[in-house]
């Protein structure tokens, strides 16, 4: 490289992988164009990965209204952001790199906080804290210390947050050959985060900032909501294979597959698992058995969480009938007994071998395990959730007990006409449910969490057998929103889900039901409807906002037991948080 060339090299480069995300683009491209590190030290290199919706189109307009900044590559789809992503690397000039979805977007001083700590430290590898943006869940343990210089793979939170979404120093790059495996439709970008930290010098982490904002996707239509099972199935065989050939046995190998069995491994064999066709149960069963014989040593497994180590012991247990009579458990019947074998505690699953559900080291998790009984409205104003254990001495042992949408805490109490002591009733006041959901809609997944003589712990609450009722309209400000309480279904989670409604929105849903809604109102223009407690009438207001009168809801109803399960579809599906009545899709 001349003199000449390293002056104008950019300081970093951000790869753009794009395919067919055009509600989102501009605001992405938008963050980066806005970045305090200046256009002089910065190049944006996207890939249009042969999108139909126009984002292509889109990128080339971007790159002739900021010539040398924004710079476009187009090519026939690949199938994943494997190829894509290679693409960029191959453009790209810059002395660090980072990788940026296309539905994402960037603080505005992301860039210039992420290369000066490079720079200061010497890291090759720097991840800046990701927050979630639509109810999108992100694993953020490893930001809970701050700003940490150097970082372990081995003995951090950091194998949690394996995305490539992090600043990349070129030179390790080069050195290693490093490129995303195109054999991969999912899962492409850990492999190539594995190995770049794993043979990184320094690994710097920075919580200080939001850095990176990950959106969830309102039309749920990225290639890893939407994979096939049996593509994820092959993505995840080959990233155990990856991990085995990188890392050593032992420890440290144990610490990062932890994550792989827990999350990759354990999902393939989750609540949706039934509602694939026999032939596909099987070959997913036995590949998972497998990996779990291959690679998930006695010490591995007493790591995982309560709810992996259970289903993946289902799995070891016998055949798909017997992992079926577990999720089935899970999804009809709700959380098994407790057996007891001397001082032993066991999940009382059928059929599950003792040393996969003994539940012993992690009772106070067992505690916080509830099955959801009922969703009420209460006054139009607050979401009221019972939920119960089948643990006998729950009120003695399980010690205050509190339960938690997203970050709002409910008030709890116990129900008094449960004389057993074994049902909390909790309820959540809507206007916090809205402030928290303000930034664009959010999923507000129910948790428990205890606090008695086995310990602190907690736990998904699920919510077996529960008919989903129809949402409510609510006013927050100059927005509506939806509001219902959902099931999760991929992992039968309670979730209270929260959405953004627009006027264009519910009318066109209300047209296709056949014209039912809303009945209009005369307006006034005396400002904010009056409440009526007469179900949701509206009228469109000066700033072209639907004004709600009433207790703004649409044909509410509690969600309840049903005297049948109710179907949620899994990934490919219809959203699970797509209601009754006027439906939403999150």
């Amino acid at each position: 490289m001349t003199a000449e060339e390293a002056t104008s090299r950019p300081d970093v480069s951000v790869v753009v992988p794009v395919y067919n995300t055009l509600r989102y683009l501009r605001q992405c491209l938008d963050s980066l164009l806005r970045q305090t590190i200046g256009p002089d030290r910065m190049e944006v290199v996207a890939v249009d990965d042969g999108s139909t919706d126009g984002s292509g189109r889109l990128l080339d307009r971007y790159a002739a209204r900021y010539p040398g900044t924004v710079r476009v590559a187009h090519q026939p789809n690949s199938g994943g952001p494997a190829a894509p992503c290679n693409r960029g690397l191959d453009l790209a000039t810059g002395r660090y790199v980072f990788f940026l979805g296309s539905d994402d977007r960037l603080g505005p001083e992301a860039l210039e906080r992420l290369v000066a700590a490079a720079d200061r430290y010497g890291s090759d590898v720097v991840l800046g804290r990701v927050v979630g943006v639509n109810g999108r869940h992100v694993f953020s343990d490893v930001f809970a210390d701050g700003n940490v210089v150097d970082v372990s793979l081995f003995d951090s939170a950091l194998p949690w947050s394996l995305a490539n979404t992090k600043l990349f120093r070129r030179e390790l790059v080069d050195r290693l050959g490093l490129r995303f495996p195109e054999d991969m439709p999912v899962l492409s970008d850990q492999p190539f985060t594995l190995a770049a930290c794993y043979h990184a010098r320094r690994i710097s982490v920075l919580g200080d900032y939001d850095y990176y904002h990950a959106v969830r996707r309102l039309d749920a239509r990225n290639i890893t909501y939407h994979s096939r099972v049996e593509q994820r199935l092959v993505s995840v065989e080959r990233l155990f294979a990856f991990v085995a050939g990188l890392i050593p046995a032992g420890a440290r190998r144990d610490a990062v597959l932890c994550r792989h069995v827990g999350l990759e491994l354990a999902n393939l064999v989750g609540d949706d698992f039934r509602h694939l066709d026999r032939a596909t149960q099987e070959l997913v069963h036995a590949g998972v058995a497998r990996l779990v014989r291959q690679h998930v040593t006695d010490g591995l497994r007493d790591r995982l969480g309560i709810e992996a180590r259970l289903r993946l012991g289902a799995v070891t247990a016998g055949g798909v009938d017997e992992l079926l009579a577990v999720i089935e458990q899970d999804t009809g019947r709700g959380v098994p007994a407790t057996v007891f074998a001397g001082d032993r505690w066991h999940a009382g699953y059928p059929g599950a071998p003792a040393d996969w559900t003994d539940v012993t080291d992690v009772r106070a998790d067992w505690l916080a395990r509830l099955d959801t009984v009922d969703v009420s409205w209460t006054d139009g104003h607050t979401l009221t959730v019972t939920a119960r254990s089948p643990y006998p001495r729950f009120a003695a042992e399980a010690g205050p007990v509190r339960l938690l949408a997203g970050p709002v805490v409910g008030a709890t109490r116990v129900d008094a006409g449960d004389p057993t002591g074994r049902t909390v009733r909790t309820e959540f006041p809507l206007d916090r449910l809205l402030a928290a959901s303000c930034a664009g809609g959010r999923r507000h997944p129910v948790r428990a969490e205890v606090d008695g003589g086995h310990g602190r712990g907690g736990a998904a609450v699920r919510a077996p057998r529960l008919a989903a009722g129809r949402p409510r309209l609510l006013r927050h400000g100059a927005r509506l929103y939806a509001v219902a309480p959902t099931v999760d279904g991929r992992n039968g989670q309670l979730v209270l889900s929260v959405v953004p409604v627009t006027v264009g929105q519910l009318v066109g849903r209300l047209r296709r039901r056949g014209g039912r809604g809303p009945a209009p109102a005369q307006p006034s223009g005396h400002g904010p409807a009056q409440t009526s407690g007469r179900g949701a009438e509206g009228r469109l207001g000066r700033h072209g906002h639907l004004e709600v009168r009433g207790a703004a809801q649409v044909q509410p109803g509690p969600l309840r037991r049903a005297d049948q399960a109710h179907h949620h579809p899994g990934a490919g599906g219809t959203s699970p948080d797509q209601a009754r009545g006027v439906r939403v899709d999150v």
